[in-house]
């Protein structure tokens, strides 16, 4: 059987940029329209010997869910820990009271000291302070953290703000190790701002994405 084509103009469907051929609320026709769960990059930050990362714009209502990509992420000092916090008043503050668990997993390239556990250090008790989310981040010169940070709703006004975050790390051991965290920000305020910085020392390279989930 012949495969029917059709040309562009007979769909009934005006183009829009950024947007898909998906069926009408009727299913009896097309529409241009979004496809959930697509990533939109709002902003990138590049670090340069760099106190901290900070995103100061772009996180309200217009999304649900909010994705931090840090890539490649290198500390000036060695046993650096990487901390995020939180800002209701667009980076004035970072000070959202912080409830959370995290769980670590280590092996060494020897294959000794190996283990999977609780990290007590990377845990927080509805606390203010910045919240490690990666404990010793090696500083030779290829040692890096990655991670992955989801921030759920932080426009919403009912609730607190959830957010989720999973790394993966070489240090000078030499060792991998990934952390597991997830938590909530004990606010109902929304939270506009976001920052990154180690505990002692720049970041000295490195990059990190926000990404709005259509």
């Amino acid at each position: 059987m012949a495969i029917s084509k059709a040309n562009f103009n007979s769909f009934n469907v005006t183009p829009t940029a950024s947007k898909f051929i998906t069926f009408n609320s009727s299913n009896n026709g097309l529409a241009a329209d979004d496809i959930g769960g697509s990533l939109k990059l709002l902003s990138t930050q590049t670090a340069s010997n760099s106190a901290s990362l900070t995103f100061t714009s772009g996180i309200d209502s217009t999304h649900k869910e909010y994705i931090f990509k840090l890539i490649n992420i290198h500390p000036a000092s060695d046993n650096a820990e990487l901390e995020i916090n939180f800002s209701v008043d667009s980076g004035s503050n970072y000070n959202v009271n912080k409830t959370a668990a995290a769980f670590i997993a280590q092996h060494q390239e020897s294959g000794s000291n190996n283990y999977f556990t609780y990290d007590a250090g990377a845990d927080k008790n509805n606390d203010t302070s910045d919240h490690v989310i990666h404990e010793n981040v090696g500083g030779d010169a290829d040692e890096c953290v990655c991670a992955i940070v989801h921030l759920f709703d932080p426009s919403n006004t009912t609730f607190v703000k959830h957010y989720t975050v999973t790394t993966t790390s070489a240090n000078g051991e030499p060792n991998n190790t990934s952390t597991r965290v997830s938590g909530y920000g004990n606010t109902t305020s929304a939270i506009d701002a976001v920052k990154f910085e180690f505990t002692s020392g720049n970041i000295e390279s490195g990059v990190i994405k926000m990404y709005g989930v259509l």
